[in-house]
């Protein structure tokens, strides 16, 4: 199903995360190496973020590299660092033709500082764009934001800038990373896995969750348009009864 007759596009999700999962097992099964896996993968997001411009999605947050991904062999962060900066200095015109504005989420202090420098100035260059935001999660694990949050409000509660009453669900959500980005409606995970992988924790507590059994690289229009279809076919009753939702609608 990889064209749009069969999509209702007044109600597709605003925001779509995707775990971009096996571009390693990808190459393995090509007899490639890993980092080749890697730069196919990119492919995969050139067609993906393509194809969310065309369902209009408002939102599409990528994980695309993890905390936990520092623990993988030294020569293939290292790659992966270099990837991501080449794309990045590569992809900004196209980014600003197609109306693509560039956010980042995670501890970006972390990474390599050629790679800040690519990654802030990708940004500062998209950043009055506004047919699609795309949220890159680069060193992020939703452990360390939720402890960051956890600290921050802390802070404001010792100087007696806010009391424990003020602590409610909003104020969490306006001390993560994603604060200003609406909560993901559809989750999608390539590769087989049915896990979450630490990303977005708080954030997914009434998202929608779609596992395929592809390796990313091989992820493109047709299985974004599927799941997107997949979701539309879901009744969503956020804790309630479908006579509730029916009334409601």
């Amino acid at each position: 199903m990889s064209d749009l007759s069969h999509i209702d596009l007044n109600n597709v999700p605003e925001h779509v995360a995707i775990i971009m999962d096996g571009n390693g097992r990808w190459a393995k099964s090509h007899g490639e190496d890993r980092l080749f896996g890697h730069s196919k993968g990119v492919e995969a997001v050139r067609e993906t973020l393509k194809t969310a411009t065309e369902l209009k999605i408002k939102y599409l947050t990528l994980y695309a590299f993890s905390t936990e991904n520092w623990n993988r062999p030294q020569k293939e962060v290292e790659g992966l660092m270099n990837l991501l900066v080449h794309s990045l200095s590569n992809e900004v015109d196209e980014m600003n033709q197609n109306g693509v504005r560039l956010q980042a989420i995670g501890n970006i202090k972390g990474l390599p500082e050629d790679c800040q420098d690519s990654l802030q100035n990708a940004i500062e260059k998209t950043k009055a764009n506004k047919e699609i935001t795309l949220v890159l999660a680069l060193n992020y694990s939703s452990k360390w934001e939720i402890t960051e949050m956890v600290k921050t409000i802390s802070k404001k509660l010792t100087k007696n800038d806010i009391t424990e009453n003020d602590i409610t669900d909003e104020l969490i959500s306006k001390n993560l990373t994603t604060r200003g980005i609406p909560d993901p409606e559809l989750l999608i995970r390539t590769s087989g896995e049915r896990r979450v992988s630490n990303f977005l924790l708080w954030q997914i507590a009434y998202t929608e969750f779609v596992f395929l059994d592809i390796f990313w690289p091989d992820f493109g229009r047709k299985q974004f348009v599927g799941a997107v279809y997949d979701f539309q076919n879901r009744e969503r009753r956020f804790g309630m009864v479908s006579e509730q939702i029916n009334i409601i609608e």
